[in-house]
Protein backbone atom coordinates (compact mmCIF):
# COMPACT_ATOMS: atom_id res chain seq x y z
CA UNK A 1 0.00 0.00 0.00
CA UNK A 2 1.37 3.40 -1.01
CA UNK A 3 -0.25 6.75 -0.28
CA UNK A 4 0.55 10.30 -1.42
CA UNK A 5 -0.03 13.07 1.13
CA UNK A 6 -0.21 16.70 -0.04
CA UNK A 7 -0.63 19.62 2.35
CA UNK A 8 0.71 22.07 4.89
CA UNK A 9 3.08 20.83 7.60
CA UNK A 10 4.32 22.31 10.84
CA UNK A 11 6.24 21.54 14.01
CA UNK A 12 4.02 20.90 17.04
CA UNK A 13 5.88 21.94 20.17
CA UNK A 14 4.63 21.31 23.71
CA UNK A 15 6.29 23.11 26.61
CA UNK A 16 5.12 21.61 29.89
CA UNK A 17 5.24 24.17 32.68
CA UNK A 18 4.88 24.43 36.43
CA UNK A 19 2.07 26.92 37.04
CA UNK A 20 1.65 27.88 40.68
CA UNK A 21 0.66 31.55 40.76
CA UNK A 22 -0.79 34.50 38.91
CA UNK A 23 1.52 37.31 37.77
CA UNK A 24 1.23 40.39 40.05
CA UNK A 25 1.56 42.76 37.06
CA UNK A 26 -1.34 41.28 35.07
CA UNK A 27 -4.03 38.58 35.46
CA UNK A 28 -1.99 35.90 33.67
CA UNK A 29 -0.32 32.74 34.95
CA UNK A 30 3.41 32.57 35.59
CA UNK A 31 4.87 29.72 33.52
CA UNK A 32 8.00 27.86 34.60
CA UNK A 33 9.06 25.52 31.76
CA UNK A 34 9.95 22.00 32.93
CA UNK A 35 10.32 20.03 29.72
CA UNK A 36 9.48 20.28 26.02
CA UNK A 37 8.53 17.94 23.21
CA UNK A 38 8.36 18.41 19.42
CA UNK A 39 6.45 16.40 16.81
CA UNK A 40 5.83 16.77 13.08
CA UNK A 41 2.37 18.31 12.71
CA UNK A 42 -0.55 18.77 10.30
CA UNK A 43 0.15 16.91 7.01
CA UNK A 44 3.37 15.50 8.47
CA UNK A 45 1.39 14.10 11.39
CA UNK A 46 -0.88 12.30 8.92
CA UNK A 47 2.27 10.80 7.41
CA UNK A 48 3.56 9.68 10.81
CA UNK A 49 0.28 7.90 11.53
CA UNK A 50 0.23 6.25 8.10
CA UNK A 51 3.74 4.93 8.62
CA UNK A 52 2.72 3.61 12.04
CA UNK A 53 0.04 1.62 10.22
CA UNK A 54 2.68 0.09 7.96
CA UNK A 55 2.04 2.18 4.85
CA UNK A 56 4.58 3.59 2.40
CA UNK A 57 4.08 7.33 2.08
CA UNK A 58 5.24 10.15 -0.20
CA UNK A 59 4.79 13.69 1.09
CA UNK A 60 4.49 16.94 -0.86
CA UNK A 61 4.58 19.83 1.60
CA UNK A 62 5.96 23.28 2.35
CA UNK A 63 9.67 23.79 2.92
CA UNK A 64 9.28 26.83 5.18
CA UNK A 65 8.82 26.04 8.85
CA UNK A 66 5.56 26.72 10.69
CA UNK A 67 5.67 26.15 14.44
CA UNK A 68 2.79 25.85 16.91
CA UNK A 69 4.00 26.12 20.51
CA UNK A 70 1.61 25.13 23.26
CA UNK A 71 2.35 25.96 26.91
CA UNK A 72 0.72 23.34 29.10
CA UNK A 73 0.28 23.00 32.86
CA UNK A 74 2.25 19.87 33.71
CA UNK A 75 -0.15 18.81 36.48
CA UNK A 76 -3.59 19.35 34.98
CA UNK A 77 -2.70 19.05 31.30
CA UNK A 78 -4.59 22.30 30.61
CA UNK A 79 -3.19 24.55 27.89
CA UNK A 80 -2.36 28.03 29.18
CA UNK A 81 -1.28 29.59 25.89
CA UNK A 82 -0.51 28.80 22.25
CA UNK A 83 1.93 30.76 20.10
CA UNK A 84 1.99 30.26 16.31
CA UNK A 85 5.18 31.26 14.49
CA UNK A 86 5.39 31.75 10.70
CA UNK A 87 1.71 30.91 10.34
CA UNK A 88 1.78 31.18 6.53
CA UNK A 89 3.82 29.26 3.97
CA UNK A 90 4.70 29.54 0.30
CA UNK A 91 2.26 28.05 -2.24
CA UNK A 92 2.74 24.62 -3.75
CA UNK A 93 4.05 26.19 -6.98
CA UNK A 94 7.14 27.39 -5.09
CA UNK A 95 8.44 23.80 -5.02
CA UNK A 96 9.35 24.11 -8.69
CA UNK A 97 12.25 26.38 -7.80
CA UNK A 98 13.70 23.81 -5.38
CA UNK A 99 14.38 21.32 -8.15
CA UNK A 100 11.63 18.96 -7.03
CA UNK A 101 9.13 17.55 -9.50
CA UNK A 102 5.92 19.56 -9.64
CA UNK A 103 3.13 17.94 -7.61
CA UNK A 104 0.80 17.81 -10.61
CA UNK A 105 3.35 15.69 -12.46
CA UNK A 106 3.63 13.42 -9.42
CA UNK A 107 -0.16 13.02 -9.28
CA UNK A 108 -0.60 12.46 -13.01
CA UNK A 109 2.08 9.78 -13.12
CA UNK A 110 1.23 8.40 -9.72
CA UNK A 111 1.23 4.72 -8.79
CA UNK A 112 -0.27 5.50 -5.39
CA UNK A 113 -3.32 3.67 -4.03
CA UNK A 114 -4.80 6.88 -2.59
CA UNK A 115 -4.12 10.61 -2.26
CA UNK A 116 -4.72 12.49 0.98
CA UNK A 117 -5.00 16.27 0.81
CA UNK A 118 -4.40 17.67 4.29
CA UNK A 119 -5.24 21.35 3.87
CA UNK A 120 -4.77 23.49 6.96
CA UNK A 121 -5.23 26.74 5.02
CA UNK A 122 -1.72 28.05 5.65
CA UNK A 123 -1.26 29.11 2.02
CA UNK A 124 0.21 25.93 0.52
CA UNK A 125 -2.93 24.96 -1.43
CA UNK A 126 -5.56 27.03 -3.19
CA UNK A 127 -8.96 25.67 -4.18
CA UNK A 128 -7.89 25.39 -7.83
CA UNK A 129 -4.82 23.35 -6.78
CA UNK A 130 -7.02 20.86 -4.94
CA UNK A 131 -9.52 20.78 -7.80
CA UNK A 132 -6.80 20.04 -10.35
CA UNK A 133 -5.23 17.32 -8.22
CA UNK A 134 -8.62 15.61 -7.82
CA UNK A 135 -9.40 15.92 -11.55
CA UNK A 136 -6.21 14.19 -12.73
CA UNK A 137 -5.90 11.62 -9.93
CA UNK A 138 -6.24 7.95 -10.93
CA UNK A 139 -6.99 6.76 -7.39
CA UNK A 140 -9.34 7.72 -4.50
CA UNK A 141 -8.79 11.23 -3.12
CA UNK A 142 -9.52 12.10 0.52
CA UNK A 143 -9.74 15.74 1.57
CA UNK A 144 -9.38 17.29 5.03
CA UNK A 145 -9.75 21.06 4.66
CA UNK A 146 -10.47 24.23 6.62
CA UNK A 147 -11.75 25.97 3.46
CA UNK A 148 -15.35 26.75 2.60
CA UNK A 149 -16.61 23.85 0.49
CA UNK A 150 -17.88 24.38 -3.04
CA UNK A 151 -17.98 23.07 -6.59
CA UNK A 152 -14.20 22.77 -6.54
CA UNK A 153 -14.63 19.64 -4.36
CA UNK A 154 -16.75 17.78 -6.92
CA UNK A 155 -14.09 15.21 -7.87
CA UNK A 156 -13.04 14.45 -4.28
CA UNK A 157 -14.14 10.99 -3.12
CA UNK A 158 -14.49 11.72 0.60
CA UNK A 159 -14.30 14.98 2.58
CA UNK A 160 -13.43 14.78 6.26
CA UNK A 161 -14.42 17.84 8.32
CA UNK A 162 -14.97 18.40 12.02
CA UNK A 163 -18.13 19.64 13.72
CA UNK A 164 -17.08 23.30 13.75
CA UNK A 165 -16.16 23.20 10.04
CA UNK A 166 -19.49 21.56 9.25
CA UNK A 167 -21.38 24.34 11.02
CA UNK A 168 -19.36 26.91 9.08
CA UNK A 169 -20.39 25.19 5.82
CA UNK A 170 -23.97 24.42 6.87
CA UNK A 171 -25.66 27.14 4.83
CA UNK A 172 -23.67 26.55 1.64
CA UNK A 173 -23.70 22.73 1.57
CA UNK A 174 -27.34 22.52 0.30
CA UNK A 175 -26.18 24.40 -2.81
CA UNK A 176 -23.91 21.46 -3.66
CA UNK A 177 -26.00 18.29 -3.22
CA UNK A 178 -23.28 16.18 -4.85
CA UNK A 179 -21.06 16.86 -1.81
CA UNK A 180 -23.45 15.65 0.90
CA UNK A 181 -22.70 11.94 0.56
CA UNK A 182 -18.96 12.65 0.49
CA UNK A 183 -18.94 14.26 3.95
CA UNK A 184 -17.47 12.47 6.93
CA UNK A 185 -18.09 14.69 9.97
CA UNK A 186 -16.11 14.05 13.15
CA UNK A 187 -18.17 15.11 16.17
CA UNK A 188 -15.71 14.76 19.02
CA UNK A 189 -16.88 12.60 21.92
CA UNK A 190 -20.10 11.80 20.04
CA UNK A 191 -18.24 9.98 17.27
CA UNK A 192 -18.51 10.47 13.52
CA UNK A 193 -21.39 11.08 11.09
CA UNK A 194 -21.73 9.96 7.47
CA UNK A 195 -24.92 10.06 5.38
CA UNK A 196 -26.92 11.08 8.50
CA UNK A 197 -25.75 7.97 10.37
CA UNK A 198 -23.83 8.45 13.61
CA UNK A 199 -20.95 6.11 14.39
CA UNK A 200 -20.48 6.47 18.18
CA UNK A 201 -17.28 6.09 20.17
CA UNK A 202 -16.87 4.80 23.72
CA UNK A 203 -16.54 7.28 26.56
CA UNK A 204 -12.88 7.55 27.55
CA UNK A 205 -10.84 10.02 29.60
CA UNK A 206 -9.72 12.68 27.11
CA UNK A 207 -6.31 14.20 27.83
CA UNK A 208 -5.55 15.95 24.52
CA UNK A 209 -7.31 16.16 21.15
CA UNK A 210 -4.32 17.69 19.34
CA UNK A 211 -3.66 15.74 16.16
CA UNK A 212 -6.60 13.37 16.66
CA UNK A 213 -8.13 14.43 13.34
CA UNK A 214 -4.92 13.49 11.53
CA UNK A 215 -4.95 10.06 13.19
CA UNK A 216 -8.61 9.58 12.24
CA UNK A 217 -7.86 10.47 8.63
CA UNK A 218 -4.91 8.07 8.40
CA UNK A 219 -6.92 5.19 9.86
CA UNK A 220 -9.88 5.97 7.59
CA UNK A 221 -7.85 5.82 4.38
CA UNK A 222 -5.83 2.73 5.27
CA UNK A 223 -8.88 0.71 6.26
CA UNK A 224 -10.85 1.88 3.21
CA UNK A 225 -8.07 0.73 0.89
CA UNK A 226 -8.02 -2.66 2.59
CA UNK A 227 -11.75 -3.32 2.39
CA UNK A 228 -13.32 -0.73 0.04
CA UNK A 229 -16.00 -0.23 2.72
CA UNK A 230 -16.40 3.29 4.09
CA UNK A 231 -18.52 2.22 7.09
CA UNK A 232 -15.87 -0.22 8.24
CA UNK A 233 -13.22 2.42 7.60
CA UNK A 234 -15.06 4.95 9.79
CA UNK A 235 -15.33 2.46 12.65
CA UNK A 236 -11.60 1.73 12.45
CA UNK A 237 -10.78 5.44 12.27
CA UNK A 238 -12.89 6.04 15.38
CA UNK A 239 -10.87 3.40 17.23
CA UNK A 240 -7.62 5.04 16.14
CA UNK A 241 -8.68 8.51 17.29
CA UNK A 242 -10.06 7.15 20.57
CA UNK A 243 -6.62 5.77 21.40
CA UNK A 244 -4.65 8.96 20.82
CA UNK A 245 -6.99 11.36 22.68
CA UNK A 246 -6.21 9.44 25.87
CA UNK A 247 -2.59 10.62 25.71
CA UNK A 248 -1.09 14.06 26.14
CA UNK A 249 0.41 15.98 23.26
CA UNK A 250 0.33 15.01 19.59
CA UNK A 251 0.65 11.24 19.75
CA UNK A 252 0.49 8.61 17.04
CA UNK A 253 -0.77 5.08 16.82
Amino acid sequence: MKILVIGDSCIDEFIYCDIERICPEAPVPVLKPIRSQQNPGMASNVVTNLKALGVKVDLVTNTSQIKKTRYVDIRSGQMAMRVDKNDKCDPIQSLASTGKAMPYYIVKNSNHDAIIISDYCKGFLKTYDIQQIAEIANCPVFLDTKKQLGEWCKDINFIKINEFEHKKNFETIPNYPNLVDKLIITRGSKGCEHKNKLYPVPKVPIKDVSGAGDTFLAGLVVEYLKNNNIEQAIKFANKCATKVVQKRGVTTL
